[in-house]
């Protein structure tokens, strides 16, 4: 089990902005945090595109906490929009633009990490069927003792880890 990332870290207050200040200031944090994941997201997906799925897992750690922050920003946007919008319409506006571009990319990504799960889940199959194959070559006469034979054993010691 893996342990939630402390809310108390989060690079913005999550707090109604009651000045202009305060609503610029997370309008910018989370523009950052935006950009942070959006840079994070990327690099995945070309790893993942070169079939470095060792680095790209590696990257797990900064995405979950950059996810985080990103969701947690976006709910805090949504629940002050209109203090947001009030005080800082520039950069409240400009968040918005960044979201909107933010989300192909995030398809991108994801259609790229279903596309390697998918020919990874095939490899493997492949790979337990040509194993199991060995097995069914069994012979299938009684043997000297007068036992039957045993039918064709499964492929064993063959794992899928769904994680990725």
């Amino acid at each position: 089990m893996t342990a939630q990332p402390n809310s108390n870290t989060l690079p913005f207050s999550v707090e109604r902005p009651a000045s202009k200040q305060e609503a610029e200031t997370f309008c910018s944090a989370l523009s950052s945090t935006m950009e942070a994941l959006l840079s994070v997201i990327e690099m995945e997906t070309d790893l993942v595109r070169a079939g470095k799925l060792k680095e790209a897992g590696e990257l797990q750690a900064d995405k979950a906490r950059l996810i985080h922050e990103y969701t947690r920003g976006m709910m805090t946007a949504k629940d002050h929009a209109i203090a947001l919008g009030n005080l800082a319409p520039a950069a409240t506006q400009s968040l918005r633009r960044q979201h909107g571009e933010f989300q192909p990319v995030l398809r991108i990504n994801l259609a790229v990490l279903a596309t390697a799960r998918e020919v990874t889940n095939n490899i493997v199959s492949s790979v337990a069927k040509a194993v199991g194959a060995k097995n069914a070559a069994a012979p299938t006469t009684y043997g000297r003792t007068g036992a039957a034979p045993n039918g064709p054993k499964s492929a064993q010691g063959i794992a899928v880890n769904q994680s990725l």
